[in-house]
């Protein structure tokens, strides 16, 4: 059973803070926990420091391909290593994971983060990553660009992130086809 945004924020000794509400619509907008990626000790820990109220639901990892794991570790990597100084290091480690998994699904970012915009996608990023912000100049969305700036800190040709291909907009971002 999912717990909600609104009941997040009511177990929560701080639920005006921008982290706890951010947290909050992340871990509430999911019925399956186990799409955010978190280990048990991530969302244990992300219960403890915001809803210390509630007790996190335990879930089981997600099983992934090769490549999908591989494309988990070197994007939340990449993430972490544009952190803001400002950032907690655990809850940074924890969104990193969150957005990595994201990736794997075949939406908008924003969509499959559960927010309500890509407007709260920035506003993410920009307390988080916010050299990411200002490196998306030309106002690519996110999950592109996220793919895109993992693919050139590596070395290789851009493409797109694994859950691109499945979605309804994917010929508007890569073309109709070769």
């Amino acid at each position: 059973m999912r717990t909600t945004r609104a009941e997040l924020l009511a177990a929560s000794a701080n639920p005006h803070s921008p982290d706890t509400v951010l947290f909050a619509t992340l871990l509430g907008a999911h019925e399956e926990p186990h799409l955010l990626g978190l280990s048990n000790e991530q969302r244990s820990w992300l219960y403890s420091r915001h809803f210390g109220a509630m007790t996190a639901p335990a879930a089981d990892m997600p099983i992934y391909s090769e490549e999908h794991a591989a494309f988990v570790k070197a994007l939340s990597g990449f993430l972490l290593s544009r952190i803001a100084d400002s950032a907690d290091l655990t809850e940074a480690r924890c969104l990193a994971t969150i957005i990595a998994h994201a990736c794997l699904r075949p939406d908008h970012l924003w969509r499959d983060l559960g927010l309500s915009g890509r407007d709260e996608v920035t506003v993410m990023l920009q307390r988080y990553f916010p050299v990411l912000v200002a490196r998306n100049t030309d106002g690519t969305r996110w999950k592109k660009f996220l793919a895109r700036e993992l693919a050139l800190s590596l070395g290789v040709p851009p493409r797109p992130a694994p859950g691109c291909p499945d979605c309804e907009d994917f010929s508007y971002c890569f073309g109709s086809g070769p």
